[in-house]
C-alpha cells in the first residue's frame, strides 16, 4: 500500500528572489518509515508562488528534485576472456551518485532551464552525480556513468518526469513522485526551481527522513553491530524453515 506524504503549504523563507518571486511550501509529515511491509510510498508535492509585484510576462516553470543519499559506487565492464567466457576486465568508481533521484519539470527540460543553471545547480540526472575521472587505461569512462544510470532507470530509482508539474496561473504546481520500496535510509533532499527564460529566480530545499523502523531497524543494526549472531539466527531459521517444508511434504504424501 503506497504512503501518501503530503507537502502542504506553509510559508517560509527563500533563498533569494531577484524576480520578487518566492516559493511558498512546508512540510506537513517529513519522515517516511521503512518497515518489512514497507511496498513504496509516493510522494504529493504542492504549493505556490507568492509575488509583490505583478506576473512578469516571461512564462514561469517549476523543477522539483528529490535525491537521496549519495554514495561512490564501482562499475565493471565484462568481456570475453580467450573468447569463452565473460569476466571482469575493467573496473571504474562513480565518485557520488545518489541512491534515488526524481527531477520533475512543469514542460520540455530545455524550455525550462539552460545548460548554465543545470551545471550550476547540478538538476539534471547526469550532472546529479559525481565522477572526477577513470584511470588512464580505461576507454570510454563515461560509458561507467551512463551505466549506472541506465540500471537505476529500470529500477524506477532515477526518475526524469518532463512535463509533470501541473502549473495554474503561474500561481499554484503540484506533482506526484513514486519512491520504490528499496530506499536507501537517510535525507532526502528536496529541492523546488521557479525559472524564467531558462534563468532561476528562486528555489527552496527541504528534506524527508527515510528510516527503518520495528523489526526491519532491529534487524539492520543486529547485522551492523553483531554479524556472527545474525549469520547463525539467518542459519537457524533457514533450517527451520527447510525442516517445516520437509515435514509438511512427508503428511502430505501419507495423507
Amino acid at each position: 500500500m503506497l504512503r501518501y506524504l503530503l507537502i502542504t503549504l506553509l510559508l517560509v523563507s527563500p533563498s533569494f528572489a531577484p524576480a520578487g518571486e518566492e516559493v511558498v511550501l512546508g512540510l506537513s509529515k517529513d519522515k517516511v518509515a521503512i518497515t518489512t511491509s514497507f511496498d513504496g510510498s509516493e510522494i504529493l508535492i504542492f504549493g505556490a508562488v507568492k509575488r509583490e509585484q505583478a506576473i512578469p510576462e516571461s512564462q514561469l516553470h517549476v523543477v522539483i528534485t528529490v535525491a537521496g543519499p549519495s554514495h561512490p559506487v564501482v562499475v565493471r565492464r565484462k568481456s570475453k576472456w580467450l573468447g569463452l567466457i565473460w569476466v571482469n576486465r575493467a573496473a571504474v568508481e562513480v565518485d557520488s551518485a545518489p541512491s534515488f533521484y526524481a527531477v520533475a519539470t512543469s514542460g520540455p527540460m530545455h524550455d525550462v532551464l539552460s545548460e548554465t543553471e543545470d551545471l550550476r545547480h547540478k538538476i539534471t540526472i547526469d550532472h546529479a552525480i559525481r565522477s572526477v575521472g577513470a584511470p588512464s587505461d580505461i576507454e570510454n569512462s563515461e560509458s561507467f556513468t551512463e551505466a549506472v544510470i541506465r540500471i537505476r532507470e529500470n529500477a524506477d530509482l532515477y526518475q526524469l518526469l518532463e512535463g509533470q508539474v501541473a502549473l495554474d496561473q503561474q500561481t499554484l504546481f503540484r506533482t506526484s513522485i513514486k519512491m520504490p520500496s528499496d530506499l536507501t535510509e537517510g535525507d532526502y533532499l528536496t529541492r523546488i526551481f521557479l525559472t524564467r527564460d531558462g534563468k532561476i529566480v528562486s528555489t527552496y530545499e527541504t528534506s524527508i527522513d527515510v528510516r527503518k523502523v520495528g523489526l526491519e531497524r532491529w534487524l539492520f543494526t543486529l547485522s551492523r553491530q553483531n554479524p556472527v549472531l545474525y549469520g547463525l539466527m539467518s542459519l537457524a531459521i533457514a533450517i527451520a524453515a527447510g525442516w517445516g517444508a520437509s515435514a509438511a511434504f512427508r503428511l502430505a504424501r501419507n495423507g
